[in-house]
């Protein structure tokens, strides 16, 4: 008996640990807290309060360029994120990335991830949520 139980908690051990590694990398959001997982997919209310913080770094990757949401502070291409040179250098700088649909931004955190960022939202939908919720973009 005292053998069956410890077999049974090896495995519910073993199922805990497969669940919390197997989570995946995006979100929606969640409650802010430090255990969140970046990058983060949020929706367009989480990622205007993201804008709004002092010291996220807002980036459009959209190409091409369309226009901005406020509070933008770079503009680089999805495809030349990996060798901008415009990025902060320091890897924990809060970034908030968008494009218009999601398919751009979604590579460019990728890549942002891969090179170490480890704090990045991405809005859901794009600018193009955005637009639907009511919002606009600077010169579009």
């Amino acid at each position: 008996m005292v053998r069956r139980l410890g077999v049974a908690a090896a495995l519910a051990v073993g199922v805990a640990i497969l669940a919390v590694g197997c989570g995946g990398g995006q979100s929606s959001g969640g409650t802010g807290q430090a255990a969140t997982t970046s990058p983060r997919l949020v929706s367009v209310q989480q990622f205007a309060d993201q804008v709004d913080k002092p010291g996220v770094v807002t980036i459009n990757v959209h190409t091409p360029h369309d226009g901005d949401i406020a509070g933008t502070d770079l503009v680089i291409p999805f495809d030349q994120i990996a060798s901008s040179t415009e990025l902060p250098t320091d890897l924990g700088t809060p970034l908030a990335v968008y494009c218009r649909s999601g398919n751009m931004s979604a590579t460019a955190v990728k890549v942002l991830a891969d090179k170490g960022y480890t704090d990045i939202v991405e809005l859901a939908g794009g600018y193009n949520a955005w637009i639907q919720s009511g919002r606009t973009l600077d010169g579009a």
